[in-house]
């Protein structure tokens, strides 16, 4: 025969301490557990409007940053609009070292793209950058172009020639000095669509944003 461990007390009686009423308390366990927060969605922001990316598109590329990039603004650093059509002065125009760049491009057919770098965006003799790095297209929904670990060609420049991604003698974006011509193809580096209408464009706005 079962003997419970907690016999029923009178109405008024105080229930013994580990014997409470169920009935008159919040449950415990799935149902009762409190709700966890939710975490905050991933964020772009930028610290004044930009001229080439919708407030919808800078809404959906947020979420493509690495965490860690988002809820803190990022600046200007260098606009054709504002500071001339010169890689040379995209260049001069770089963040703090250890800073972050996106690129934001708009062709004259009004295509918009760009990329992603984890690192900041300089001459160099050779290929630098990380895994993170990727491009990125609006035609017209989002469409990203991660790194495929086939190379690491991400990203290399001089005052000549800005390339981000490549392999087998193809660039996923490449910009002239002038930053008046650009193209892209299909690369290695992130098996990307071209990031506009043909594979060579010119170029209409450019904008560089870096953590300041």
């Amino acid at each position: 025969m079962l003997i419970s461990c907690c016999p029923q007390p009178d109405q008024d009686e105080e229930l013994p301490m580990g014997c409470e009423d169920p009935a008159g308390e919040e449950q415990r366990g799935w149902e009762g557990a409190p709700a966890a927060a939710e975490e905050e969605p991933s964020r772009l922001v930028l610290s004044t409007p930009s001229s080439i990316l919708r407030d919808r598109d800078i809404e959906e590329l947020g979420p493509q940053l690495p965490p860690r990039l988002t809820q803190q603004p990022w600046h200007l650093l260098y606009s054709t609009g504002r500071d001339g059509f010169s890689l040379r002065t995209l260049y001069r125009s770089g963040a703090r070292p250890d800073s972050p760049a996106l690129l934001f491009i708009r062709d004259t057919e009004a295509q918009a793209f760009g990329a992603f770098s984890a690192t900041p965006i300089r001459s160099s003799s050779g290929f630098y950058g990380t895994g993170e790095t990727f491009l990125f297209s609006f035609c017209p929904e989002l469409k990203v172009f991660r790194w495929t670990g086939r190379n690491d060609f991400f990203v290399n420049g001089d005052v000549n020639l800005l390339m981000v991604g490549g392999g087998s003698g193809r660039f996923g974006l490449w910009l002239d000095g002038d930053l008046h011509h650009g193209g892209s193809q299909p690369c290695e580096t992130f098996d990307n669509e071209t990031l506009s209408q043909r594979e060579e464009f010119c170029i209409q706005d450019l904008e560089m944003w870096g953590l300041a």
